[in-house]
């Protein structure tokens, strides 16, 4: 029996995590990509058909000896799933270039270093690749100059990707998450954040991980065939609504 392989960067926690065993469920095998050791190998020890793999996907010589490691013990890529992501929220003059460079290096330069070092294998096997943006790409907010804008070239270079590699069969989509419950939420988000999203988003909640994980692996499978070059907002309704919905919730009630 042939089992497909998908790789999977920023897999030690949160969204990473959570689509990694998804993937198991489904009978694929995994390889992890993590630059946190002591995490990565922890939770890989718990997941039978898994590959854990240090690497920065920021820095191209890691990425280059990364790809042949995970070929070289599956022998194939099904799917690419470029998840490693980072942020740091700053007001414009606090954002230095420092700051900007580190963002955009993982959050960018990741996705495309990554996807390049895949392309033969994704030929080879018509596979799929998601990338995973962010609300931010396409509602601009304070504090996210930095990283709205490096996910914003994500949704970007998911279209080129898309375009370039559609000969060949492979499928490239993106998946922009609205506000998620994981640690790094908890940790740049404030309560009263939080609850300003809640009052914005339709659906009144955050996703939770699973959540995600779950439209991720969709966009890989053959039920998501003949999807390609696609942004989808997993976001419970964030970005349809715009502004304005507090207010008219609050009306709502008064009626």
């Amino acid at each position: 029996m042939i089992h497909k392989t998908a790789l999977v960067t920023g897999a030690a926690r949160g969204i990473g995590l959570a689509t990694t065993k998804l993937f198991l469920e489904n009978g694929w095998q995994v390889a992890m990509i993590d630059r946190d050791t002591a995490e990565l190998e922890k939770v890989a020890k718990e997941l039978p058909g898994t590959l854990p793999v240090l690497c920065d996907v920021s820095i191209p010589e890691q990425v280059a000896v990364m790809m042949p490691k995970v070929l070289s013990e599956f022998g194939r890529l099904d799917a690419l799933i470029n998840n490693a992501g980072v942020a740091e929220f700053k007001p414009l003059e606090a954002t230095d270039y420092e700051c900007w460079r580190t963002i955009m290096a993982t959050n960018l330069d990741g996705v495309f270093l990554c996807a390049q070092a895949a392309i033969p294998a994704l030929k080879a096997s018509r596979g799929a690749m998601v990338n995973i943006a962010s609300i931010s790409a396409v509602r601009a907010s304070t504090l996210r100059v930095a990283y709205g804008t490096s996910k914003a070239a994500v949704v970007h270079l998911t279209k080129q990707l898309a375009a370039e590699l559609g000969d060949h069969g492979i499928r490239v989509n993106c998946v922009a998450p609205g506000p998620v419950k994981t640690k790094l939420a908890a940790a740049v988000h404030s309560p009263e954040i939080i609850r300003a999203y809640y009052d914005a988003i339709p659906l009144q909640r955050s996703a939770n991980e699973q959540e995600i994980a779950e439209v991720i692996v969709f966009l890989c499978s053959e039920k998501a065939s003949y999807v390609t070059g696609q942004t989808i907002a997993v976001d419970g309704g964030f970005d349809a609504t715009g502004v304005g919905l507090p207010a008219l919730r609050t009306l709502r009630e008064q009626e």
